[in-house]
């Protein structure tokens, strides 16, 4: 139950923060996330930062190769 939880907020968090950036930066890319175990007991909007930081950083690098 615990799995399935988690999996559906990474999904959703991905679906809303994620794919909207990975978008307009014009990047496609294939993203796969592995959870921790210590993700299991985080809440939703640490696991949202968690992802948006990463997108940040993976957008920042691609603009910075242009």
């Amino acid at each position: 139950m615990q799995r399935n939880r988690l999996k559906r907020r990474l999904r959703e968090a991905v679906r809303q923060d994620v794919v909207p950036r990975l978008l307009e930066a014009k990047l496609w890319l294939d993203v796969l996330v592995r959870a921790r175990r210590e993700a299991y007991g985080a809440p939703y909007r640490e696991l949202r930062d968690e992802l948006s930081a990463w997108v940040g950083r993976r957008c920042s690098r691609a603009s910075s190769s242009d």
